[in-house]
């Protein structure tokens, strides 16, 4: 069973991206709970076998929130290699912008204003437990549509793209892969000025390379 639908088009909503954001959000809210276990462990399936995955040693990756592709499967795996794997977290008296705090068994998890699972603030805040984002090797971040040529749409909330918009300038960068259900698929996406480029998407199905 898989996660696979027609894509959609941008022109079918009148090229308003908030009516293709809840269409495509409705779409993987929509999966089974049976779906969605069977498309995290196929995600996690392609995800062990890029090299960029391989040889990442500080990896963020996310808490699945609103039907979101779950890659929590891939923590222990990634443990047993060495490598650190760390959360976002809405970063305090920042707007839209996050931290990535180290995670482990024994770390305090609380409820963020959106209800997503992350590391309590104040653990959080202590610089020891993060890392600026520039530090990581890679980041596994949530889509909520993508396209064959590599563009993708998120919440709309500008989270990453604020904390990330130093990847266009010269200078270290952690490799940035875009995680989404292949039923959240579009024909064409259009690119946005503050659009932050992914290396590449992975869906339960496919691995694109924009």
């Amino acid at each position: 069973m898989t996660t696979s639908a027609a894509p959609l088009f941008l022109d079918d909503f009148d090229g308003s991206r908030q009516l293709l954001r809840r269409e495509l959000r409705r779409r993987r809210c929509a999966l089974t709970p049976r779906q969605r276990q069977a498309a995290s462990k196929r995600l996690c399936r392609w995800l062990r076998r890029l090299p960029e995955v391989q040889r990442a040693r500080r990896v963020a990756l996310y808490v699945p929130n609103d039907g979101e592709i779950d890659p929590t499967p891939l923590i222990d795996w990634l443990r047993r290699r060495g490598a650190r794997v760390h959360l976002p977290v809405l970063r305090p008296l920042s707007r839209n912008r996050l931290w990535f705090v180290h995670y482990h068994a024994g770390t305090p998890m609380v409820a963020n204003r959106f209800g997503i699972p992350e590391p309590q603030t104040r653990h959080g805040a202590h610089r020891a437990r993060r890392l600026p984002a520039w530090a990581l090797d890679l980041i596994l971040l949530p889509l909520v549509g993508f396209d064959d040529a590599g563009q993708r749409m998120g919440m709309g909330g500008g989270f990453y793209d604020r904390t990330l918009a130093f990847t266009r300038h010269p200078g270290p960068r952690p490799r940035l892969i875009g995680l989404a259900h292949e039923c959240q698929r579009v024909e064409a996406l259009p690119v946005e000025p503050w659009d932050v480029p992914l290396d590449a998407i992975v869906s339960d199905t496919r691995v694109v390379r924009p």
